[in-house]
């Protein structure tokens, strides 16, 4: 793959904000383009496929692992994810610079693979906030919050091998140091 400056890697644990900062620097230029991941996990109210995810069954994602389809792929939270290859050329090859929104484990693979990427590792303001933030989506049942939370922990201690870390307190600030970060 060409030109992998332009593959921007933005994670961080589950609920520290990372989908709302990708969608304002969307918003606010459209030089960049997030990649679309695929998932086994159920659609949340108002998640359409093709637009916020590929929602595949397991059967079919595995199949896609074995015939090597994706840039990365992990298990999460009891469901894979993972980013496609073709999409993520074809947009690099039109120049834009495609943000991977990913977790850690995706966000590792990607960096042994592409390491001429921009890495950025989102952090919450505190681990309470953490807690509130994935408690108020009110999308999880205790048991998925808790294992939400505990993951957490372990990946925020991996946020060190990250080329930049920016704590998501304000989110203009956040968007303003990651666009600086990446040069835009």
């Amino acid at each position: 793959m060409k030109n992998q400056k332009q593959l921007i890697i933005i994670t961080g644990p589950s609920g520290v904000g990372k989908g709302t900062v990708v969608k304002e620097m969307l918003r606010k230029d459209n030089n960049f383009w997030l990649s679309i991941s695929a998932t086994t996990r159920e659609p949340r109210q108002g998640e359409i496929d093709g637009k916020d995810y590929y929602f595949l069954s397991r059967e079919k994602f595995k199949e896609m692992i074995s015939e090597n389809l994706f840039l990365e792929w992990a298990e999460f939270a009891g469901n894979y994810y993972g980013t496609l290859i073709d999409s993520v050329k074809e947009r690099i090859e039109r120049n834009y610079k495609v943000i991977l929104e990913i977790e850690v484990e995706g966000a590792k693979q990607i960096r042994e693979k592409f390491p001429d990427n921009i890495s950025i590792f989102l952090l919450p303001p505190t681990q309470k906030e953490l807690e509130n933030r994935i408690r108020n989506r009110a999308t999880d049942n205790e048991q998925s919050i808790l294992r939400r939370l505990k993951r957490a922990e372990f990946e925020i201690k991996s946020s060190q091998d990250f080329d930049y870390l920016v704590t998501n307190e304000n989110l203009e600030e956040t968007i303003k140091k990651i666009i600086n970060f990446i040069g835009n």
